[in-house]
């Protein structure tokens, strides 16, 4: 590995004279992550067509990134604190424009989901450099700055991905259809990896201690043998070994958390901060982000297909029209965390039922059209809503349940949200996407019908839970630094 990959920190004490230069090129690192799961459902009916790829294989091109994701987060958040943030950083952005690539140039469903597993595991080895980057170079006024700044652009991205998925799928350059929208990151990465190379500053946690990748790899496969029976089970019939796969990934997972509670071994951080799920309040939190991101990613896949191959829409179309949720979320967000401090889980018990109420004015004005044309603007009104809703819950949730955490875990307890976010739109795609395509014989409509009920029922379990909840939040401007990515939309 070149010298320059594996620099030692700097020894001033002061603030680097390149971080907001270097703030910059890791934020359009993780821009190409943060669009890439919005940027993809409004192309997944076109994808389809083109490479005839079968229901199933829809649903992994979504759940196959965020399993990818999910399974490789933490570790490469301990290996980045102990190993230096910078290398991992260079060779996550390398590797993502490398898996973006060969999505590109995929030429079939298998071929493009591997793809799609490689630009999750690789999206997750930069996105904690990034987060832990600027824990590191900023400092007072400037941390909050750089994490205010973040936090737009996390939120910008949520729209521009969904709009410029259906640009690029429409405008079909080259003849490439769909392809544009993997490879428009190829010289994003490419740029960003030279522009790291020279402003990024090498930096780590000289206190870090071993990273568990045993565990690490023991979660990964106990994330996909859960998630693998439910998109593979309805194709073949729902067999014994897909109801085995599945509780031997649940105790795999489970199992991983009792012998991590138990072993004593010196200088290794474990994977999951077992003390913080014994307090009610994380583990609600977790359930909450979990479930949440199930309604919302399984919401998006299924409403994509239905949108464009049961109603005619064209991807751009599409993508006009979905971005209205994202709108609803640019309303209510600026002003959640100030809200939390004041109200606590209230805020985010509104916000669910926002989400389920706005889920349900969808599924209403889709059952009242029957199998007629349904016109864009009345599902607008639902959408926004739905997207509000999501600004009240997300955006504060991990502030509310730090208020019940303490300070030491506060580090793997963002992690194990991050996680718990990605992998539950996994699981969406899974559930929901399942049940929407066991109806689809009978007309999208009816599947999309059939399958509203799991999206808006989440939202409310959301929101039951949030009663569990702790009663306030702790101010943001006291928690060093927001841990968890925002929530893709």
């Amino acid at each position: 590995m070149p010298a320059s990959l594996t620099a030692p920190p700097p020894t001033t004490t002061g603030p680097h004279p390149r971080r907001w230069a270097a703030a910059v090129v890791m934020m359009i690192a993780a821009l190409m992550d943060l669009l890439d799961v919005t940027i993809v459902n409004v192309a997944i009916p076109s994808i389809g067509r083109d490479l005839h790829a079968s229901d199933s294989a829809l649903q992994w091109l979504v759940s196959a990134y965020l399993l990818g994701f999910s399974a490789t987060l933490i570790v490469a958040g301990h290996l980045g604190d102990r190993f230096g943030r910078r290398g991992l950083f260079l060779a996550g952005t390398a590797g993502f424009g490398l898996a973006s690539l060969a999505c590109g140039m995929a030429q079939s469903p298998g071929q493009l989901i591997a793809a799609r597993a490689v630009q999750g595991v690789t999206a997750a080895v930069l996105m904690p450099q990034v987060l832990g980057s600027f824990r590191t170079l900023f400092q007072g006024r400037e941390r909050g700055a750089v994490f205010g700044v973040y936090g737009a652009v996390a939120g910008f991205a949520s729209a521009a991905g969904l709009l410029l998925g259906g640009l690029l799928t429409d405008a079909d350059l080259f003849g490439w259809g769909w392809r544009p929208v993997f490879l428009v990151n190829v010289p994003v990465a490419a740029a960003t990896f030279l522009a790291g190379l020279m402003l990024v500053p090498a930096t780590r946690e000289r206190s870090a201690g071993r990273p568990d990748v045993l565990g690490s790899a023991l979660l990964a496969a106990g994330l996909v043998a859960i998630v693998l029976p439910l998109v593979q089970g309805r194709e073949h019939g729902w067999p014994l070994w897909g109801w085995t796969c599945l509780a031997a990934g649940v105790c795999a997972v489970a199992g991983l958390g009792v012998f991590e509670a138990r072993r004593r071994r010196a200088g290794t951080v474990p994977l999951l901060p077992v003390r913080a799920f014994r307090l009610p309040a994380f583990s609600v939190g977790v359930l909450v982000q979990l479930l949440f991101s199930v309604g919302m990613q399984g919401f998006f896949l299924v409403f994509a297909i239905w949108l464009q191959a049961g109603q005619g829409y064209t991807p751009m179309q599409a993508g006009v029209l979905t971005a209205a949720f994202s709108a609803g979320g640019f309303l209510t967000a600026p002003a959640a965390d100030r809200l939390a401090v004041r109200y606590g889980r209230t805020v985010l018990a509104a916000g669910a039922l926002l989400m389920a109420g706005g889920s349900g004015w969808v599924w209403a004005e889709v059952t009242q059209a029957g199998g007629t044309h349904t016109g864009a603007w009345p599902l607008v009104p639902g959408l926004v809503t739905a997207g509000a809703g999501l600004g009240f819950l997300v955006v504060p949730l991990v502030n509310v349940v730090l208020s019940a955490v303490p300070a030491d875990l506060a580090g793997g307890a963002s992690g194990i949200f991050s996680t718990a976010q990605q992998f539950g739109g996994a699981l969406g795609a899974a559930v929901v996407g399942t049940v929407f395509f066991a109806h689809a014989e009978q007309g999208l409509t009816e599947a999309l019908t059939a399958a509203m009920p799991w999206v808006t029922g989440g939202f409310l379990l959301c929101a039951a839970l949030c009663a569990a909840l702790p009663r306030r939040a702790v101010d943001p401007a006291a928690a060093s630094a927001p841990g968890s990515r925002t929530a893709h939309t």
